[in-house]
């Protein structure tokens, strides 16, 4: 891990620049390799941080609320504005946090309504922590009720963030999930989630739909009728707990059942 994790670091690119590097092994494989070999909390907390200086953002955060004894964070905030966040009640404000509760889609954080007074002024003492003004936040459920939440920020303009957000959105989806469940893995192994197999044509219908394809397409692509693949992926979505399309498919991604 430790090799992987030396590269992650000395690859920070600006988010302006379209972070370019292209090479044989790309950021994402290294860092899911790296996430793979990770045993300890300390291991995640230490790919975090590489996860935020290879991408050229100002923060990563995962924090799982109930997936073991205690809450469970891997953050680049400072220990300082943790402190304060938790002793001023932020969470009862925070749009991220209300818009996590009720969203399963990576929210930016433009789309979250901060009209409220509450929340621009906690807005405002968390940029003054150097929490940033951007932000992408993705939503992870789990079996059992399990909750997480996936944020990366950094400070840029509108337009260097869009079009951040445009190349990476699908890259910070799978990262959230293979964080969590890597989590998962280390601080509560004995629950391992009763993992029913996939089907050919069930993974063959979520991996068609995570490219982009539409149903009819993919229809197309595998002879077989609309209804047929609505069963299909009706079936993927029961195995896996999932509460809709979009949560079957990174949950499939994240527990390495579908891949391109």
């Amino acid at each position: 891990m430790m090799r992987s994790l030396w590269q992650l670091r000395n690859w920070r690119e600006c988010p302006v620049r379209k972070l370019a590097w292209v090479a044989v092994v790309t950021r994402l494989e290294m860092f899911l390799d790296a996430l793979e070999e990770s045993q300890t909390p300390d291991d995640v907390q230490s790919l975090v941080v590489a996860l935020r200086d290879s991408y050229g953002i100002s923060n990563a955060v995962y924090h799982a609320v109930n997936v073991g004894p205690i809450p469970y964070a891997a953050l680049t905030y400072t220990p300082e504005w943790m402190q304060y966040y938790h002793d001023q009640k932020f969470v009862q404000v925070d749009p991220v946090v209300k818009g996590a509760l009720q969203k399963f889609h990576p929210m930016d954080w433009k789309q979250l309504d901060w009209s409220g007074r509450g929340s621009r002024e906690f807005l405002g003492e968390a940029i003054a922590a150097g929490v940033c003004n951007q932000g992408l936040s993705v939503p992870i459920r789990g079996p059992n009720g399990q909750f997480a939440l996936f944020t990366i920020n950094d400070n840029c303009s509108d337009a260097s963030w869009e079009m951040f957000s445009k190349e990476f959105k699908r890259d910070m989806m799978l990262i959230s999930h293979y964080i969590h469940r890597r989590v998962v893995d280390i601080i509560v192994p004995e629950q391992d989630v009763n993992r029913r197999d996939l089907s050919p044509r069930e993974t063959d219908s979520l991996k068609y739909l995570a490219l982009g394809f539409s149903r009819g397409q993919i229809s197309e692509k595998l002879k077989i009728s609309e209804h047929t693949l609505r069963v299909y992926i009706d079936s993927a979505r029961g195995k896996l707990g999932a509460l809709n399309t979009i949560h079957a498919v990174t949950t499939a991604f994240s527990r390495g059942l579908i891949s391109f």
